[in-house]
């Protein structure tokens, strides 16, 4: 069974950076896209990045737009997220999933295989 595993989660301060990593244990890194989303305590899961195969296009949207950076290690089977100018209120899991190929990039419907998560806390 293909597994997603997120890592880099942790304690930083605020205006401080972080970089989440997404691993595959399988051929899910091989996906149309693949997308980072978070779920602060009480809200919906938002999506935060994702990345297209082949020209590797990059799209974000919501609040952390212009402070993330998605980027891919195919032969690492690895999925990042670098994280800059951190905010408290960034404070959130922060999930990779699989693109399952239909819908929009950024619809929590659009990926069918997800990792358990990883927690960012950012302190003021």
């Amino acid at each position: 069974q293909v597994q997603l595993v997120e890592s880099g989660g942790g304690l930083v301060q605020a205006g401080g950076s972080l970089t989440l990593s997404c691993t595959s244990s399988g051929r899910i890194l091989n996906r149309d896209a693949m997308g980072w989303f978070r779920q602060a305590p009480g809200k919906e899961r938002e999506f935060v990045a994702s990345i297209r195969e082949g020209a590797e296009t990059a799209w974000y949207d919501g609040p952390m737009k212009g402070r993330v950076i998605i980027a891919r290690d195919k032969a690492k089977n690895t999925v990042y997220l670098q994280m800059f100018r951190l905010k408290p209120e960034d404070t959130a899991v922060y999930y990779c999933a699989a693109y399952r190929g239909l819908g929009r990039l950024e619809s929590l419907g659009s990926y069918d295989s997800w990792g358990q998560g990883t927690q960012v806390t950012v302190s003021s």
